[in-house]
C-alpha cells in the first residue's frame, strides 16, 4: 500500500514525464517537417551531415541503385513538376519544362563519371581517385528550379555527398515538394535518410548560414552574379553559376533558313528563361532580311512599327531596368499587356534595334530578341564579344565559314561556343554530350557533373604492382 507522500511523488513524476515528451515533441515539430525538411536550416545541415557519414561507407554499386531508382521514379513526375513551376513562378512553358526535366532525369551524368587514374613504373603503382567532398551546400534559381535540384542531386549523390539547398523564394513549395519526393525514393532504395535536405523556409538568414556554416564543404550556387560573388568571399571551394547575355552571329555563308528556325525555338525555349538562351543576333547586312523574314515563318512576331516598339519598351523596361513582371512570360501576354495586336500565338518577339538598345545590352530572360545590323563579320564579332560583357558564358553563330567559326569560338572564350543548332543544343538537348544546369563560368568549372563535386586523391604504392 503506498501512502500519501509515495503517491505524490508518483503524480509528480508521471506528470513531468508527460511534460517532457510534449517538450520532446514540440521540440521535434518545430525541427522537422519530415523527408528531408526542417524548420530550419542549421537542423537540415546537421541531418545531412550524419546522413553523408552513413552514406559514404556505401558501395559505388548501392549509389548506382538511388540513382538509378531517381531516375526511373522522376520521369513518371515530370508533367506534375512543370504544371506545379509555372503554377508557383508563373514563368515559362508548361511543354519545355517538361523536356528540360526529362533532360536532368535521364542525361545527368552519374557514378560512372568517376573516372580513375593510374600510374605504372619501376617506382610502383600510384591511383588518383576522386572522393566525396561531404556536404554541398546548393543555392537554386527560379528560373530552372527543379531542373537543378535533379541535376545537382544526382551530381552529389554519385560523387558519395549529400546536399543542402537553398530554392529561390518565388520557387520554394515546388522544391520542397521535390526534396521530399527525392528523400523518399532514396531511402526506398535503400539509402540513409536525409541525404536531401531543405530549410521550410526560404529566407536571406538560411543563404548566410549555408556561406559560413562549418559543415558545409563546398557550395555549389546557381544564380546571378552577385550571388556567385558573395560565395566567393565564404572561404569555402565554390562552384559558381552566373548570367549569361548570349550573342548570336549570323553571317552571309549561313543556311539561313535552318538559322531562323534554331534562332527562334532556341531563344523561344521556356520563354527565354535559359541562362544560355540567345538574347541578341547580330546579323551581316546582306542577310538580315531574308533573316527576319524565316524567323517571321518559323513563328516570331516581328515588330516594325516605332509606336508599337515603344509601347514594348515601355512594358518590359522599367526606370532603364528589366520589368521582373515580365521575365519568363509569354510572348502573346507580353504583347497582350503592352497593347499589340497579333493574330496568332507567337514564340518569340523580334525587333530591330541599334547596338546600344537596352534589349541588347541588357539579359531579359523573355522571348523578345532584338536584330542588329552588322557591316561585317569583323563588326559583329567585335560587338558580340562587347554584349557579352566579359561574362563568358555562351555564344552562337550560323557561319559554314570553318575559319570565321574558329576565330568566333577563339576570341569569345565563353564556355559554351553553339555552331548551326538551337542554344540548347549545349545541354544535349538535340545536342551531344551530358546535361547540367550548372555552369560554371565564373570559377571555371563549365558544364559541371559528378567529378566536379569530388576532390582528388593519390594513393602510392611504391615498388609494387608494375607488370610490365
Amino acid at each position: 500500500m503506498l501512502d500519501g507522500l509515495q503517491l505524490e511523488d508518483i503524480i509528480k513524476k508521471v506528470i513531468n514525464d508527460v511534460k517532457n515528451e510534449k517538450d520532446i515533441n514540440i521540440t521535434n515539430k518545430e525541427n522537422s517537417c519530415g523527408h528531408g525538411i526542417f524548420t530550419n536550416i542549421e537542423t537540415a545541415v546537421d541531418k545531412a551531415y550524419e546522413a553523408q557519414q552513413t552514406y559514404n561507407s556505401r558501395s559505388l554499386e548501392e549509389r548506382r541503385n538511388i540513382i538509378s531508382n531517381i531516375r526511373k521514379e522522376l520521369l513518371e513526375y515530370t508533367e506534375e513538376m512543370a504544371e506545379k513551376t509555372v503554377a508557383e513562378t508563373k514563368m515559362g512553358r508548361i511543354k519545355d519544362k517538361i523536356l528540360k526535366n526529362k533532360l536532368a532525369i535521364e542525361k545527368t551524368p552519374g557514378v560512372e563519371d568517376l573516372g580513375t587514374e593510374v600510374f605504372t613504373g619501376d617506382d610502383g603503382l600510384t591511383l588518383v581517385e576522386l572522393s566525396a567532398f561531404g556536404v554541398l551546400g546548393s543555392v537554386t534559381p527560379v528560373t530552372n528550379p527543379t531542373e537543378t535540384i535533379i541535376n545537382n542531386t544526382i551530381g552529389a549523390l554519385a560523387g558519395g555527398n549529400s546536399i543542402v539547398f537553398c530554392p529561390h523564394p518565388s520557387a520554394k513549395n515546388i522544391c520542397l515538394w521535390l526534396i521530399k519526393k527525392l528523400n523518399g525514393i532514396i531511402t526506398d532504395a535503400g539509402g540513409p535518410e536525409n541525404l536531401v535536405t531543405s530549410a521550410s523556409e526560404a529566407k536571406k538568414e538560411n543563404v548566410d548560414t549555408l556561406f559560413s556554416h562549418e559543415k558545409i564543404n563546398m557550395l555549389v550556387i546557381t544564380g546571378g552574379t552577385e550571388i556567385v560573388k558573395l560565395a566567393l568571399k565564404s572561404g569555402k571551394k565554390v562552384i559558381g553559376a552566373g548570367a549569361g547575355n548570349p550573342p548570336v552571329i549570323v553571317d552571309e555563308t549561313a543556311d539561313i533558313e535552318k538559322a531562323a528556325k534554331d534562332i527562334v525555338s532556341g531563344a523561344g525555349f521556356d520563354n527565354n528563361l535559359p541562362c544560355i538562351a540567345e538574347k541578341e543576333v547580330l546579323v551581316l547586312e546582306s542577310v538580315a532580311d531574308y533573316l527576319i523574314f524565316n524567323m517571321e515563318k518559323a513563328g516570331a512576331f516581328h515588330i516594325t512599327d516605332k509606336e508599337d516598339i515603344k509601347k514594348l519598351e515601355d512594358t518590359v523596361c522599367k526606370n532603364g531596368m528589366v520589368n521582373k513582371e515580365f521575365i519568363g512570360k509569354d510572348a502573346g501576354f507580353i504583347l497582350e499587356k503592352s497593347g499589340i495586336k497579333c493574330s496568332f500565338d507567337p514564340a518569340l518577339i523580334t525587333l530591330e534595334t541599334d547596338i546600344n538598345h537596352m534589349f541588347v545590352q541588357k539579359e531579359l530572360m523573355m522571348p523578345v530578341l532584338a536584330v542588329v545590323r552588322q557591316k561585317n563579320f569583323e563588326e559583329a564579332l567585335k560587338n558580340a564579344i562587347l554584349t557579352e560583357h566579359g561574362l563568358k558564358h555562351t555564344a552562337v553563330m550560323h557561319s559554314q565559314n570553318v575559319t570565321r567559326l574558329s576565330i568566333a569560338a577563339s576570341e569569345m572564350q565563353t564556355t559554351i561556343f553553339v555552331k548551326n543548332a538551337p542554344s540548347y543544343a549545349a545541354l544535349g538537348f538535340q545536342g551531344e554530350g551530358y546535361t547540367t544546369f550548372t555552369i560554371a563560368g565564373p570559377t571555371g568549372e563549365g558544364l559541371t557533373s559528378a567529378r566536379n563535386f569530388t576532390r582528388k586523391r593519390r594513393c602510392v604504392l611504391g615498388g609494387s604492382f608494375s607488370i610490365r
